[in-house]
């Protein structure tokens, strides 16, 4: 710990500070996320198979390593950066500390670098690949003595610019499954830290036959493509029979075990690359069951249904993403991790968007009105929060019972983003200007 570490951006800069974690060299998709606590989560998030994540608050680690937080069984990020690592956390639920856990789970951490300016390179530039260098051993030597050579550099250079995510859904499929526990257990714990389902209006629902009377009896099968721990823990909480299947399972076994309604997780990578997937979510909206897609599924489904996605120039990663519902007008505070974003010009006939993101108006959900079936880009399952969303598993619930639910459903308000609404007002301000001239 504390040995010399740096990270090297595609574009050649360069970022030194101190080292944490295992040691070694390697190279990744360089991300940044808003979450001001959650780390764990993000950690243990199958979503950032491949990347190297930067936390953008300053202080990481001060309540430790939770083991019942985590969203899977270990960690999938590439490299993992922080202001200012905290060694000695505090909290009565902490089992070990931070750098631990990174060296357990063999990543390379990097701390004491200006993250602010990271991510404002990252805003500015967009995504990029890049290395951590760290510790003493012979890989790591030989990197840090190429930067010290123009050609050598440039030969590294090369490499990182060279990294993509492979395999990125078949690398993580099945990682949250291995920490399952029961309804029973779930909803205890959940009681316990006031984690239990919440209203449309707001409301915590503290009695669990009140919580899991609609769901009694039903059974969803969640279609694994990197899923995060939570969502099967959000629909078990509702009464809901949640059964597990990997990314690779065949529509025709799915459907063969009568599930009332089927979950498609979220997970890592570009979306349109699980072309095999996709295939089988056609033969699976042709079957007429209830779907409720969350980020990565929700891509898949509607590239399923004809729609196209594209990569986002920084994405959007952070508990702090404001979404509006375009039904009610109401804008929430939402949980999110993707890179890619399904293109709003591009949705078909009968797929309606439902969500929106207010800061740059791409989209957030869909609600289809021919197959009985919803998805979102955001995470209404969010822990470490916020739970503003985590009613729309009880509008899968309601339209696993009435599959007719969102037949007639119609975005009632404008879509609205920040960036064209203060370019209009900038423009009217300007030709209000030379009017009065």
């Amino acid at each position: 710990m504390n040995t010399k570490a740096c990270l090297v951006l595609a574009n050649g800069q360069i970022f030194e500070g101190k080292s944490f974690g295992a040691s070694g060299v390697i190279v990744g998709e360089a991300v940044f996320t808003t979450g001001m606590t959650g780390y764990l989560e993000t950690l243990t998030d199958p979503s950032y198979f491949g990347q190297i994540v930067t936390q953008t608050f300053p202080l990481i680690g001060n309540y430790g390593v939770i083991h019942p937080d985590f969203e899977s069984e270990k960690s999938h990020v590439r490299g993992y950066i922080v202001r200012d690592l905290c060694d000695t956390p505090s909290n009565f639920r902490c089992e070990t500390d931070l750098n631990s856990f990174l060296i357990s789970n063999n990543i390379i951490g990097l701390s004491g670098i200006d993250t602010r300016r990271l991510t404002k390179i990252l805003r500015e530039a967009g995504v990029m690949n890049g290395m951590i260098i760290s510790g003493n051993s012979a890989e790591a030597q030989s990197a840090f003595s190429a930067l010290e050579n123009p050609k050598e550099k440039e030969k590294l250079l090369k490499e990182i610019k060279a990294y993509t995510i492979k395999n990125a859904v078949k690398s993580v499929t099945g990682s949250a499954s291995k920490i399952e526990e029961s309804a029973e257990a779930v909803f205890e714990t959940s009681a316990k830290y006031r984690a239990v389902p919440v209203t449309k209006d707001g409301l915590k629902v503290n009695d669990q036959n009140e919580a899991m009377k609609n769901g009694r009896g039903k059974k969803v099968v969640l279609w694994d493509f990197g899923a995060k721990a939570n969502i099967r823990r959000e629909l078990l909480k509702r009464g809901v029979e949640v059964v597990t299947v990997p990314c690779d399972t065949k529509a025709d076994d799915i459907l063969k075990m009568n599930p009332d309604g089927i979950m498609l997780s979220n997970g890592p990578g570009d979306p349109a690359e699980n072309v095999d997937i996709i295939k089988e979510i056609k033969k699976i909206c042709a079957s007429g069951k209830p779907i409720f897609g969350i980020c990565l599924g929700h891509q898949m489904l509607a590239l399923a249904r004809g729609a196209s996605t594209s990569k986002l120039k920084y994405g959007h990663r952070g508990g702090n993403q404001p979404v509006k519902q375009l039904s009610t007008g109401r804008v929430y505070i939402s949980s999110q991790n993707h890179g890619y974003a399904v293109n709003n010009a591009s949705l078909p006939k009968n797929a309606k968007l439902s969500f929106v993101n207010t800061n740059d108006g791409t989209c957030e959900g869909i609600t289809y009105t021919d197959i009985p079936a919803f998805s979102v880009q955001f995470h209404p399952e969010a822990s470490a929060g916020p739970l503003d969303t985590n009613f729309l598993f009880d509008d899968f619930v309601n339209l696993i019972n009435n599959p007719a639910l969102f037949r007639d459903f119609k975005p009632e308000f404008e879509r609205i983003d920040a960036i064209s609404y203060f370019q209009s007002t900038i423009n009217q301000t300007k030709a209000a200007g030379k009017a009065s001239e």
